[in-house]
C-alpha cells in the first residue's frame, strides 16, 4: 500500500482518495478525534449518547419556550419576573454554547450556519442579546419552538417527515400555477369591487373602490363579516353571483396542489441528508449527494424478509 496515500476515517464511511489527488475540503469529515466524537453526539441520534443529548436538548427547548410564554402573562411576570429572567439567560447561554460547539464539530461551519437549522439555532439565541438594546425583543425567543422539528429525526418519525417533504415539493412545483391563479383572483376582485361601488354607492357603505374590493374579498372567500352588505336588489343579486363564484374559486388551488402531491408522491425519494451540506430529498438508489457529491449514508434496512434498501 502506498504510504503517501491519505486514508480517511473508516468510521465515517469515507472512501480513500486517489493517489496524488487531494480530496476537496468540503468532502472531508471533521478532523480530530474530539470533533468527530462531538459530531456523532450532536448530529447523530443512532447512539445512546446522541439520542440522550437530543432528548435533553428538546427538554431544554420546551422549558425555554414555556418560560417565554409565562413571562408574557402579567400576573406571573409581576410575581416571578426575576426568576423567569434568570432562566431566560440560562437557556440563552446554554443554546449559545451549543451553537458554538455545533459549528466547531462540523467540517464546513459556514455551510451549516447557512442551513435551515443553522439559521434557526442562531435566531434562537439573538433575541435575548438584542433585548439589552431593544426592550421586549426577548419575546421573539418563541422561535425556539422551531427547533422542536428535530423530534422527527430523534424518534425516527421519518414517515411524517417524508410526507412533509412531499407536500413542500408539491407546493414548490405548483407555485407558478398558483401565482397565475392569484393574479386572476386579484383582477376579479378589482372588477367586482368597482362594479359594486357603482351599484351601491357611498350611501350603502361602499364609500370607495378599495372598500368595495375588501367586500369582494370577504364575500369570495365565504368569510362574510357582515360589516358591509349590499342594500339594493341589483346589488344583492350581484352579491349572490359573487358568492357562488367564490365556491368555485376555492376549489381551483385545491385541485392544483392535489395533482402536484400525486406527482411528488410517485417520486422515489427518501429522507437521507448529506452529512456535509445537509441537503435532503435524494433518490432511494442515490450513492452521492446531488449537490456537493459527498457519499450519502446508507439507507436503513427494513426488518423481516424484505429486500434491503440500496
Amino acid at each position: 500500500m502506498n504510504q503517501d496515500r491519505p486514508i480517511k476515517p473508516k468510521a465515517l464511511g469515507r472512501p480513500t482518495s486517489n493517489a496524488g489527488q487531494a480530496p476537496h475540503p468540503s468532502e472531508q469529515p471533521p478532523t480530530g478525534r474530539l470533533r468527530q466524537k462531538l459530531y456523532r453526539i450532536i448530529f447523530e441520534s443512532d447512539t445512546p449518547a446522541g439520542k440522550g443529548f437530543d432528548i435533553l436538548l428538546l427538554i431544554a427547548i420546551l422549558l425555554s419556550v414555556v418560560a417565554v410564554m409565562l413571562e408574557s402573562v402579567a400576573p406571573i411576570r409581576e410575581q416571578y419576573g426575576q426568576v423567569l429572567y434568570a432562566f431566560e439567560w440560562l437557556f440563552t447561554l446554554l443554546f449559545t454554547l451549543e451553537y458554538i460547539v455545533r459549528l466547531f464539530s462540523v467540517r464546513s461551519p459556514l455551510r451549516y450556519a447557512k442551513s435551515f437549522f443553522g439559521v434557526v439555532d442562531l435566531l434562537a439565541t439573538l433575541p435575548t442579546y438584542i433585548s439589552l438594546f431593544v426592550p421586549g425583543a426577548q419575546s421573539l425567543l418563541i422561535i425556539r419552538s422551531f427547533r422542536l422539528l428535530r423530534i422527527f429525526r430523534i424518534f425516527k418519525l421519518t414517515r411524517y417527515l417524508r410526507e412533509g417533504r412531499t407536500l413542500l415539493v408539491a407546493l414548490a412545483a405548483s407555485r407558478q400555477k398558483i401565482t397565475v391563479f392569484v393574479g386572476v383572483v386579484l383582477s376579479l376582485v378589482m372588477i367586482i369591487g368597482s362594479l359594486m361601488y357603482l351599484i351601491e354607492g357611498p350611501e350603502h357603505g361602499f364609500t370607495s373602490i378599495p372598500r368595495s374590493m375588501y367586500w369582494a374579498i370577504v364575500t369570495m372567500t365565504t368569510v362574510g363579516y357582515g360589516d358591509i352588505a349590499p342594500q339594493t336588489t341589483l346589488g344583492q343579486m350581484f352579491a349572490s353571483l359573487v358568492m357562488v363564484l367564490g365556491y368555485g374559486i376555492i376549489a381551483v388551488p385545491t385541485g392544483i396542489v392535489t395533482v402536484e402531491i400525486a406527482t411528488a408522491s410517485s417520486l422515489n425519494l427518501n429522507e437521507r441528508a448529506c452529512p456535509v451540506c445537509d441537503t435532503a430529498r435524494h433518490l432511494s438508489d442515490a450513492v452521492f449527494c446531488r449537490v456537493c457529491g459527498s457519499p450519502l449514508p446508507e439507507t436503513e434496512k427494513p426488518s423481516g424478509n424484505n429486500r434491503p434498501a440500496t
